[in-house]
C-alpha cells in the first residue's frame, strides 16, 4: 500500500503555527480509511463498525503549517475478534508521532463481534 501524503493547512494548526495535538490522531485516522478504500471497500461495515478500544501515542516532534506529513500504517497484531495498528506521522522521513491502537468491529448494541475473513483480510497484507 502507498503511503497516504497530507499537507498541513491552517485549520489543523494553533495560533502558534503548529499542529494541534488531536490533529494527528485525524490524520491517523485518514490514513486507516484510505487503507480501506483503495483496497476498494469501505471502513462501514453495514449494522456494524470499528472502534478503538485502546490507543498508546507519543508525540516526538512538531508538524507546521504547510508541510507535507506521510502516514505509515502496520498491522502488529490479529485475532478473530480484533487487531493492533502501529501507525506513525512523518515528514521529510522524521517520526513526528506515533500510536498504537486495538481495535474491535462492534454490532449496533456496542457488542463486539468476530472479524470475518474477508475484514481479517483487509489488514493482513499490512
Amino acid at each position: 500500500m502507498s503511503t497516504p501524503q497530507y499537507r498541513v493547512y491552517y485549520e489543523d494548526t494553533d495560533v502558534g503555527g503548529i499542529v494541534y495535538h488531536a490533529n494527528y490522531l485525524k490524520f491517523c485516522e485518514r490514513a486507516r480509511s484510505e487503507h480501506f478504500f483503495v483496497q476498494g471497500t469501505s471502513p462501514q461495515r453495514g449494522e456494524h463498525h470499528f472502534v478503538i478500544t485502546a490507543i498508546n501515542a507519543k508525540f516526538k516532534a512538531s508538524a507546521k503549517l504547510g508541510d507535507l506529513l506521510d502516514v505509515t500504517l502496520k498491522v502488529s497484531s490479529i485475532s478473530k475478534a480484533s487487531f493492533t495498528l502501529y501507525q506513525e506521522v512523518l515528514s521529510d522521513g522524521k517520526v513526528l508521532f506515533e500510536m498504537e491502537g486495538t481495535f474491535v468491529l462492534t454490532n449496533k448494541e456496542g457488542k463486539i463481534v468476530r472479524l470475518s475473513e474477508a475484514e481479517l483480510a483487509v489488514f493482513k497484507e499490512s
